[in-house]
């Protein structure tokens, strides 16, 4: 299983590159947000992948973070959504607009994407709202290496830069963690952590909790 690249950039598509791993060439598709978010022909990038091996076909999906790559499994996994629709929903929204639309059961924005119809919309909202908690949780971005074309790329023996964490992120990750020990369900919990966050994006960790405990709040 390939489960991470690191190489030189050979050629750019509408829909996939060529990376050269020292000299083996791998063609990886990624989603229009993703190609639009890597460097130029010649230069080095770092990916996280999955391989999807059937028995006419074997493709290689590249991803900027654990959380996009979290978010194509899932997606994939819910019946009517292909790798294709996967990659239309991640390019038009991103892994951390994925996670707002599902926790907030917003299926208009995931039907905003590319070939994505109002049944298959509502299906995805359906069957992950209870997985956003988790994709939420995670963070960290693969950050590209940089480099010239003619840089010898080492693969698992040579240091890999530490992935960044948005604090924007952690202080909703921390927040789901705090509002699951207090009992709350992890669906409710992390739609409300994405409303506050959404009307307080520069919230820290207490205040988007407090914000999500009068979300919760018993109306009437």
């Amino acid at each position: 299983m390939i489960g991470k690249i690191t190489g030189v950039i050979d050629y750019r598509a509408a829909d996939h590159l060529l990376i050269d791993v020292r000299g083996v060439g791998y063609l990886v598709y990624c989603s229009e947000r993703t190609l639009a978010a890597l460097p130029g022909v010649g230069e080095v990038v770092a990916l996280y992948t999955d391989l999807v091996v059937r028995e006419d076909l074997m493709q290689l999906f590249g991803f900027q973070t654990l959380a996009e790559k979290e978010w194509h499994r899932l997606l994939t996994s819910v019946q009517g959504v292909g790798a294709k629709a996967s990659l239309a929903i991640l390019g038009a929204l991103g892994p951390d607009g994925v996670s707002r639309a599902i926790a907030l059961g917003d299926w208009n924005a995931v039907k905003a994407a590319r070939g994505v119809g109002p049944k298959i919309a509502q299906r995805v909202v359906l069957d992950l709202k209870d997985k956003a908690p988790g994709v939420m949780a995670m963070g960290g971005t693969l950050a590209q290496a940089q480099g010239d074309a003619e840089a010898e790329v080492i693969e698992p023996a040579a240091p890999r830069p530490a992935r960044a964490t948005p604090a924007a992120s952690s202080a909703q990750a921390d927040a789901l963690s705090a509002l699951g020990n207090l009992g709350y369900a992890p669906g409710d919990a992390a739609g409300a952590v994405v409303q506050a966050a959404g009307e307080m994006p520069d919230a820290d960790t207490p205040a988007l909790i407090r914000a999500a405990l009068k979300l919760l709040a018993p109306k009437g």
